[in-house]
């Protein structure tokens, strides 16, 4: 079993931390519900890839003005960050939507449209095409 590395516990402090400072501290009105679903760091720790979902937004100029909104409070957020984990030297923070979450939602109501048509097909009809 391969050890669990330093830099993956600090990608999931970084992502507990990041994620209490988005709820709490940012005080941007346009900020919708943001998630942070991961943090990717780089292996000498110097940057951090933050991947962050917006709960009900569907349009893409939305979710790209919440990135535009991190992006801009990227400094601020790593002042934070500074103050509750004891690194050396704090990542640069990169923001990216992490569209797995909306793909997911996509397929599970593809699936579940697959099984009511089939639930209303009686169960000796068979299709000829």
């Amino acid at each position: 079993m391969s050890e669990y590395s330093r830099t993956q516990r600090v990608a999931d402090q970084i992502q507990r931390e990041l994620a209490t400072l988005i709820q709490l501290e940012m005080k941007d009105p346009r900020l919708g519900m943001v998630t942070v679903s991961a943090v990717e760091l780089s292996r000498d720790m110097s940057y951090a890839e933050v991947y962050v979902t917006v709960l009900e937004q569907a349009d893409s100029a939305e979710v790209e003005l919440t990135l535009k909104i991190l992006s801009g409070a990227a400094g601020f957020l790593r002042t934070r960050l500074a103050k509750r984990v004891q690194l050396r030297a704090v990542p640069h923070l990169r923001f990216h939507y992490d569209e797995s979450v909306a793909r997911g939602q996509r397929l599970s109501a593809l699936i579940d449209q697959a099984v009511s048509k089939d639930r209303k097909r009686p169960d000796n009809a068979v299709e000829e095409e």
